[in-house]
């Protein structure tokens, strides 16, 4: 009765005039629901009485349901897929057929609907031949699909290993071939190279070259065809830095053909040695064939690759460092460096302890990218891990050479130097300096660190009078007056005249965007010993005015818990 009672008022839901796609997806989820909990009941007690009558009406039922509601909202994919996903859960592989038809019939601009369709002929029908028609439709719609290409070639692929394999159970077993037609061309890879040569012409680039050839790999018939592939891939790509780096690191693979059975230690290590030799040989012909940036990136990621791989051999391991600072050098003689690999390089040589490079490095780095300040920073934290005396003028050179907007980082770094280092003079001084060379955005975060930083060294009454000082020039961050206000709070004599004051200038600022503001404001009020407890309602009052949109809500909310005691 339950049942009938739940499914009859979601049917209602269903026969209404304007439908709505969550009453159908409920009903559709109820349903499918019900089936699992009747299968684990039966398999519980393993009664199996009326399973026919019983299961294949829900069935029917989820299946109309899902018909209706993809009719009524053709565009929704995901409402399609469900459905895809309740067939191969409950095998109506006759109905699944029916769903993938309508659902490419209205969605043919989907090359990944494609894709599953084929894909559930060739592995669950096991037939070749829909599979083989469902990917030449679907090029007709989208010619210069590159997946589409890859998982056909794949298919023919997966259909000539397959013949292959019977064919050779059939030998096996002495039977006769005669009623079989084992076409050697299909069961040579030829169809997949037709399918290569096809998209070769329409498909440019490299990585969809080593998509096909990797899918290649796969099948140990295809010695050919990956021979064509890469014969073509040099050929086409020769100028690509994809297609060298590729290369180079194909050589990693062909390892010695020699027995691995009683090979020593020593021997690893200069077999590996080798390999990587020939690999960085391609890298150096790359270079030459083709100097530009991304291709020294590629040489010198392969690089600290190896470097960063684990090894026992302290040899081979100097071995890796040497080539990888060799080509860094080499790289950046050619003017050809990358920006964001010079960090790598600097890191390299501090581990390496070899700090009078380290500082020759980094001065080219600011030289070669003068206005960028990752350059700086980079160079900066060099000659202040070295402890060098050229900090200061580094730090001038740095600031004269960058424009003001984005300049921060470097800001926050010399002063975070200068209060290690220098008087509390200079310091101070710096902090002056730097609240007029940054911007207005960027000084909100110096004015926070200045106030710190003044409090920590000069005390409640400088921290004050820095305080007033910095109040007359906008902008503010909230963090900026919590501070303050923080402070004020630490102190033994706290005045609540003092902290009005800071409340006020900050919802002066901030009050019509935080009402957590106005919140701890009144709790002041209520908690100190000073505080005037007849002030929240005119506080409250000027914060419903004030604030705006949904925080007046969160506000009254979060009022009405304080007054009830639970915030």
């Amino acid at each position: 009765r339950a049942v009938l009672r739940k499914a009859s008022a979601l049917e209602y839901k269903i026969q209404r005039r304007a439908l709505r796609k969550e009453d159908f997806i409920n009903y559709i989820q109820y349903e499918i629901n019900l089936l699992e909990l009747i299968k684990k009941r039966r398999a519980r007690i393993g009664y199996s009485f009326k399973k026919d009558e019983i299961e294949n009406s829900i069935l029917h039922r989820v299946h109309s349901l899902f018909k209706r509601a993809t009719g009524k909202w053709k565009e929704d994919v995901q409402l399609w897929l469900s459905h895809v996903a309740f067939c191969k859960q409950w095998n109506a592989k006759h109905q699944l057929s029916k769903v993938f038809s309508s659902m490419l019939a209205l969605h043919p601009n989907k090359p990944a609907l494609w894709i599953m369709a084929a894909k559930w002929e060739m592995e669950t029908q096991l037939s070749s031949e829909s599979a083989r028609h469902l990917f030449l439709r679907a090029l007709r719609f989208h010619p210069e699909c590159p997946k589409l290409y890859q998982e056909y070639f794949r298919m023919e692929l997966m259909h000539a290993e397959k013949q292959r394999k019977e064919k050779k159970e059939f030998e096996q077993a002495k039977m006769d071939l005669g009623e079989f037609n084992y076409s050697e061309e299909i069961l040579s890879g030829e169809m997949a190279r037709i399918i290569y040569r096809d998209a070769a012409q329409k498909i440019k680039g490299v990585e969809f070259h080593l998509a096909v050839l990797s899918i290649a790999k796969l099948f140990d018939f295809t010695q050919d065809l990956q021979k064509e592939i890469l014969e073509s891939l040099q050929t086409k790509y020769a100028d690509d830095p994809l297609m060298w780096n590729f290369m180079a690191r194909r050589e990693l693979e062909l390892g010695s053909l020699q027995s691995t059975e009683h090979t020593t230690k020593q021997m690893k290590v200069s077999e590996m040695t080798q390999r990587e030799e020939r690999c960085c040989a391609v890298f150096e012909e790359a270079v030459r064939a083709v100097p530009a940036e991304d291709m020294w990136k590629c040489y010198i990621t392969f690089c600290l690759e190896r470097y960063n791989r684990k090894t026992n051999s302290e040899e081979l391991k100097q071995k890796r460092l040497g080539r990888t600072l060799s080509v860094f050098n080499k790289a950046h003689e050619s003017s050809l460096l990358p920006e964001a690999l010079y960090k790598q390089w600097l890191q390299l040589l501090l581990e390496s302890n070899l700090f009078e490079k380290a500082t020759e490095v980094a001065e080219a780095a600011t030289k070669r990218f003068s206005l960028s300040v990752e350059m700086w920073q980079m160079r900066l934290q060099v000659l202040i891990q070295l402890k060098s005396d050229d900090v200061t003028q580094c730090f001038e050179e740095a600031v004269k050479h960058v424009k003001s907007k984005g300049t921060l980082p470097l800001w926050t770094l010399w002063v975070e130097w200068s209060e290690g280092t220098n008087s509390k003079e200079d310091t101070e001084a710096l902090y002056q300096r730097s609240l007029h060379a940054t911007t207005p955005s960027e000084s909100v975060t110096m004015k926070e660190k200045y106030l710190d930083w003044t409090y920590r060294n000069g005390g409640y009454k400088k921290v004050k009078r820095v305080f007033t000082s910095l109040c007359e020039n906008r902008p503010f961050s909230l963090d900026f007056f919590r501070k303050m206000i923080q402070i004020e709070k630490e102190q033994e004599s706290c005045k609540m005249l003092h902290l009005r004051e800071y409340y006020e200038r900050a919802l002066r600022e901030f009050g019509s965007t935080d009402s957590d503001l106005w919140l701890d404001y009144i709790k002041e009020e209520l908690s100190h010993p000073h505080g005037k407890p007849e002030n929240c309602g005119s506080i409250h009052w000027r914060a419903m005015k004030m604030l705006q949109g949904d925080l007046v809500e969160d506000f009254v909310s979060k009022y009405t818990l304080l007054q009830t005691g639970h915030l």
